[in-house]
């Protein structure tokens, strides 16, 4: 009697026992396009800024940036933009999202109109302030009318592009915290409700534990929106003064000086300064409330 070998499984069935099928072809498309146009680029611009345009060490742009205080200071400048903006954003948008989680006639609209600036752009909208802050503009023109003697010099200034990146990066901070609120679970407030706690009482103690991890993924894409701010500082902000930030210096490196080393260095030291603050806030989320919200969320 002779005994066969058992059969010697497909390679379709082997790779299916090691979880890959057909479906993981989907991924195929996106891991192409992320490594095409991000993991590329981040990997050239990172070996290019360890190539000085007049030689030394491979750390020679890292020292120069962190040597000239012009260059270093872009950091700070940056910093000092990026956050109150991306603070004030995310706050702002608590309340407003707040109301507008439930279902109320004219919702739709109120909606639209709060999140149009996102078809505007960054240099649309700084043209507009431009205009609109100027001495001869709709705002100093209201301020004389009240009774003002001088009109305000607005633009440019640092406060302006405050302004620009607030008027930008609410919507996304709004849409945000609109998403996380309608996951909470609305029984869970109903309950507090019954058991005599007025809405204040239940929006410290119920909604904002369960929104605040939220908040804090808000704020960091917020945060990346207003730290990567170019436009912005040039047209309303004083590019060489109190608004000259960190993507301004990579520019001025690269496309007016020539030298792409040196603007490789500094945007690579943006993205590590950017990765810091988000991983502090990512650190300080691991600590909040991570369970389900109970709702669609």
């Amino acid at each position: 009697m002779t005994v066969t070998a058992p059969e010697k499984p497909s390679i379709k069935h082997r790779l299916a026992e090691r979880g890959v099928d057909r479906t993981l072809l989907l991924l195929v498309p996106g891991v192409l396009f992320v490594v095409v146009l991000f993991a590329y680029p981040v990997l050239y611009g990172l070996q290019l800024s360890f190539q000085p345009a007049e030689g030394g060490s491979p750390f020679a742009n890292y020292s120069r940036f962190f040597s000239d205080p012009y260059l270093a200071d872009t950091i700070w400048t940056t910093l000092r933009l990026a956050i109150p903006a991306a603070l004030i954003n995310v706050l702002a948008s608590i309340p407003i999202a707040y109301r507008l989680r439930g279902r109320f006639r004219g919702k739709r609209f109120l909606t639209t109109i709060l999140v149009v600036p996102i078809t505007l752009g960054t240099v649309l909208t700084a043209e507009g302030l431009k205009q609109y802050l100027s001495p001869v503009g709709w705002f100093n023109r209201v301020l004389m009318a009240l009774g003002m003697d001088e009109p305000l010099e607005l633009v440019p200034s640092w406060t302006a592009v405050l302004f620009s990146l607030i008027i930008t990066g609410f919507p996304f901070a709004f849409l945000l915290t609109l998403s996380y609120l309608s996951g909470i679970d609305p029984t869970l407030e109903q309950a507090a409700a019954t058991l005599g706690a007025d809405w204040r009482r239940r929006f410290r103690y119920i909604t904002l534990p369960l929104l605040a991890p939220g908040l804090a993924i808000t704020f960091c894409l917020t945060f990346v929106l207003a730290f990567s701010v170019f436009p912005s500082a040039y047209l309303v902000g004083l590019p060489q003064g109190e608004t000259r930030v960190m993507s301004i210096a990579a520019y001025e490196a690269a496309f007016r000086d020539g030298d792409y080393p040196m603007g490789s260095a500094v945007a690579v030291i943006m993205a590590v300064v950017m990765l810091v603050v988000i991983g502090l806030v990512l650190l300080w989320r691991s600590r909040l409330y991570r369970g389900a919200t109970g709702g669609k969320g």
